[in-house]
């Protein structure tokens, strides 16, 4: 059995990791596509080398561009590439403009398409990715959900047939990392003189937050008012941004700082107060680390993380300040993302429901 995986941005290429594992150990061809949606190497590069990921055997180098420029240049690359490879399943992970492109190239073909992470809903349709995981979703003919809400979100939308509850593979390669950097100190606290628990750990990238001047400079305001150091992993499109808009992104309370690897991300989180972000993935994994989490955002995907205390959604500065300080929440060994065996469960499910 041949899989092509469809990756372009540094969340998917967290996901890629136990896959690319599982596949292997499964005997299972997996021939991997990088899109080139993040091509910074901090974004990109670093993600495959620290990961133990293979090489990518495809790299379309799209690069940057606006929603239709860059789907619709992945869409022109990616029917040459599955008609050269046409593998039994074309799986495509997430949410972004890589996702849907592919889903759309593969069912253009006649080629079957799993969705990992399927079922995730904001219901905010002013979010791009909001409407790449429906339009996935309803597509596909294999949607690996992994939760149990997002099982059931699938089935309000009448794709209960095509759902597979396979539980999340971000837990998979968060623990198994988490185990690796766990005894050393982080590098992040010591490039910045930092105290274990003296700081807060800091990600903003949607575009409702940084495509408004307005906007971004409130955000930046509060993550500057905070009570301790507050280090934000900027984007190279956010320091864009700020810089057009004349935004300093170092001041009062907050340090800019380059992306970290993904192991240093984590080793940084682990020994924080706490992370702010915007960042889908990075909500999860302050709850899998059993760290407090922000999120500057009207709504949420994990809506788990948010019943069980570890995650508070602020839009203020005030709530920003109020959620960061908030006791900490209540132990818990609720695993609503499963216990980190999503990736073989995603092979076996993907080798029994082959379809060519």
């Amino acid at each position: 059995m041949k899989i092509v995986s469809v990756v372009g941005a540094r969340p998917q290429f967290v996901k890629l990791a136990p896959i690319a594992k599982a596949a292997d150990a499964a005997g299972v061809e997996h021939v991997i596509v990088h899109t080139g949606q993040h091509y910074d190497p901090m974004l990109s590069d670093v993600f495959f080398s620290d990961l133990g990921i293979a090489a990518p055997d495809v790299h379309l180098g799209v690069g940057s561009g606006s929603h239709g420029v860059q789907t619709g240049a992945m869409l022109a690359a990616l029917d040459g590439v599955f008609d050269a490879q046409q593998p039994d399943w074309v799986l495509v992970y997430g949410d972004t403009n890589s996702t849907v492109a592919a889903a759309l190239s593969a069912v253009k073909m006649h080629l079957p398409v799993a969705h990992l992470e399927a079922g995730l809903r904001s219901f905010n349709r002013r979010m791009p990715e909001e409407h790449n995981r429906v339009l996935t979703d309803h597509a596909a003919d294999l949607l690996l959900a992994p939760t149990e809400v997002s099982v059931g979100h699938l089935a309000a939308e009448g794709l209960a047939e095509r759902t597979v509850l396979v539980g999340d593979v971000m837990t998979d390669v968060l623990f198994e990392v988490r185990d690796q950097v766990g005894a050393s100190p982080s590098r992040l606290r010591t490039e910045l003189g930092l105290e274990e628990g003296g700081y807060y750990v800091a990600t903003i990238h949607r575009a409702e937050n940084t495509d408004d001047p307005a906007r971004l400079a409130q955000v930046v305001d509060g993550l500057a008012g905070l009570d301790r150091p507050v280090v934000l992993l900027a984007h190279p499109r956010v320091v864009a941004k700020a810089a057009g808009a004349g935004i300093e992104l170092t001041q009062g309370s907050l340090v800019s700082h380059a992306p970290l690897a993904y192991p240093d991300l984590i080793s940084a989180a682990l020994s924080s107060a706490g992370v702010v972000t915007d960042s889908g993935g990075l909500q999860k994994e302050a709850f899998l680390l059993r760290v407090p989490c922000t999120t500057v955002r009207t709504e949420t995907e994990w809506v788990e993380t948010v019943e069980l205390g570890w995650n508070v959604l602020a839009q203020t500065a005030e709530e920003i300040a109020a959620g960061v300080s908030r006791p900490r929440p209540a132990d818990t060994d609720t695993a609503p993302y499963g216990e980190g065996k999503a990736a073989v469960r995603v092979v076996e499910t993907l080798i029994e429901r082959r379809i060519r």
